[in-house]
């Protein structure tokens, strides 16, 4: 069963939090956070935005990068980036990998982003649009993450209320 890692780096809005929470409960991946959170866990707006999954969420703390890459040494680690010089695509994300997102206002340090150049990966974007949201960001990297590996351990068929599929 394929297994990834989403990492927020200091991020700032709350619902962006729980929108990601959310999606990484429906893609069964653990969440991690890297402080200073722009917000407090407990805000209404976070579990407003993950709704009743929140609980459901596997979600670890950190309190700094440093502290990060110490509790996951060995970790392969991508760095999602406007910066980037790799598509995200173009990428074979590994079983148990992290992927890495940057806070709403800067994204990633540089000298992180400097020192990881061969795993800094981003999404195309046209002309002179500075960047994504967030949650969208994660869920696009992620679902092409997960499609690599088969959707293995997802539900791949849903099912109508009052008709059956032919």
């Amino acid at each position: 069963m394929a297994h990834m890692n989403i990492v927020l780096h200091e991020p700032e809005i709350p619902s962006n939090t729980g929108n990601i929470g959310r999606t990484c409960v429906a893609a069964g991946a653990t969440l991690h956070l890297i402080e200073p959170l722009g917000f407090k866990l407990n805000e209404k707006s976070i579990r407003r935005a993950g709704m009743d999954y929140w609980k459901e969420l596997d979600v670890r703390i950190y309190l700094d990068y440093d502290d990060f890459l110490k509790k996951n040494e060995g970790a392969v680690i991508y760095y999602a980036t406007t910066k980037g010089p790799h598509v995200y695509s173009d990428v074979h994300y590994e079983d148990n990998c992290f992927i890495m997102f940057g806070k709403e206002s800067a994204g990633i340090p540089e000298d992180i982003l400097y020192d990881n150049q061969k795993t800094a990966i981003r999404i195309p974007m046209i002309g002179k649009t500075r960047s994504l949201n967030l949650a969208n960001s994660v869920s696009i990297v992620l679902y092409e993450a997960l499609r690599q590996h088969d959707f293995d351990h997802m539900k791949l068929e849903g099912q109508l209320r009052s008709y059956r599929w032919k």
